[in-house]
């Protein structure tokens, strides 16, 4: 019997017991459609992470003057524009932002605000992903020029301003009048209870010349295309700054580097973890509804062992008998596993309709469990195959 006519022998089984191959394939429906829904949503998961974190920083890193633990006054080092120039000109560097901040007094009108004032240049919202809610950020002419041009946080706005739109507005900053030109969107507190919105941003040339006196620097901040390449900025920073300050090799880093790409390692390792974990899980249905064919394929050898002692009868090879019943079992697993991808696609938006999540149905997920559902049908129906290949023809055409 050649593959085509095995097919079409087998298909017509199927066929027949139509309730008994649904409940059959039963258990690999729900196994494929478990895998993808559950990998789709802990895929969804980590973007959303991802997003959240980079947002938080998790694309940047602060390069900051002196060793660890040491305060800016007691390094040996300053921090320069020409450094910063320098760090942006890397190839992996996306944005870079010399930054300057301390707490100011913020005027307007008959009121005023404690605050912190942060110099920096246009380049911050992008590194922060951060941008005006109203009005617009300054920009390198700007900076070029040191304008006395500010964008306030929201909460600065709310203690000043109440309602009313600052944007036009001048406030005074210490002894220096500066423009209003833009509201920066709410933050809100950081985990430690910070408020980022209690802020001013100005130009850092402009907080240089008119407000410390001084061409250094407090810090400089800098971004990357994803997390995972920051681990080589910082590489390649260290190194440039080392030769920038003529750093013997023995010598010890007279600056350091802060990233939360630590942190955001281990989120993605724990990510992935229950990823693996809830696919083991869902598979297990897979594994189960494997059992189920074999069990069923069992019974139909068992009800059509006369038909099988009359192909014998009639010339069929045990091969043949074999590969009739492997046939069976694969077109069962393969039926369970294209009804469980629909099942499972479809599960993965609902549930992404209902719970506001992302999903993110991946081909790989896809094709995995595809494939396992036709090992699945392979292995698992073996077993019947060969007990029905080694049946005894006359046993067989005496069974009732």
């Amino acid at each position: 019997m050649n593959i085509t006519a095995a097919l079409r022998v087998s298909s017509r089984a199927i066929r027949t017991n139509k309730v008994r191959s649904i409940l059959t394939t039963l258990g690999i429906i729900i196994g494929v459609a478990a895998v993808i829904s559950l990998v789709a949503l802990t895929q969804g998961a980590n973007l959303m992470i991802e997003k959240q974190l980079t947002s938080l920083g998790g694309k940047s890193l602060i390069v900051n003057p002196g060793k660890r633990g040491v305060g800016v006054q007691e390094s040996a080092i300053t921090l320069t524009t020409d450094d910063a120039e320098a760090i942006g000109s890397l190839p992996i560097v996306t944005h870079v932002a010399p930054m300057i901040d301390n707490p100011e007094q913020i005027v307007w009108g008959n009121r005023d605000w404690f605050t912190m004032v942060v110099g920096t240049s246009p380049e911050f919202v992008f590194i922060n992903d951060w941008y005006p809610e109203n009005g617009v950020f300054f920009n390198k002419e700007d900076v070029a020029s040191a304008e006395n041009v500010c964008v306030l946080g929201a909460t600065v706005v709310s203690s000043l301003f109440s309602y009313r739109d600052p944007v036009g507005e001048t406030v005074r900053i210490g002894k220096n009048s500066f423009k209003v030109i833009g509201v920066m969107e709410s933050l809100g507190q950081t985990t430690g209870g910070r408020d980022q919105d209690d802020v001013v941003i100005i130009p850092y040339t402009t907080f240089q010349k008119r407000i410390l006196g001084t061409n250094s620097l407090e810090t400089i901040s800098v971004s990357v295309n994803a997390p995972g390449d920051i681990p080589l900025a910082e590489s390649q920073i260290t190194s440039l700054l080392r030769e920038r300050q003529n750093l013997r090799s023995e010598a010890e880093d007279n600056f350091y580097l802060r990233s939360q790409f630590g942190i955001i390692q281990r989120i993605f390792n724990i990510s992935d973890i229950m990823t693996v974990l809830l696919g083991s899980i869902a598979s297990i249905s897979l594994i189960v509804g494997g059992i189920g064919i074999m069990n069923i394929m069992l019974v139909s050898v068992g009800e059509r062992t006369r038909e099988i002692g009359i192909r014998m009868a009639v010339g069929a090879k045990p091969r043949d008998i074999m590969v009739q019943f492997l046939i069976e079992a694969i077109l069962l697993s393969l039926t369970g596993g294209v009804i469980g991808i629909v099942a499972g696609i479809a599960g993965s938006k609902i549930a992404s309709s209902l719970t506001g999540w992302e999903t993110v149905i991946s081909p790989e997920s896809v094709l995995l469990s595809f494939g396992f559902a036709a090992l699945i049908g392979i292995f698992f129906g073996i077993y019947p195959a060969r007990k029905a290949a080694r049946l005894d023809p006359i046993e067989a055409l005496r069974y009732e």
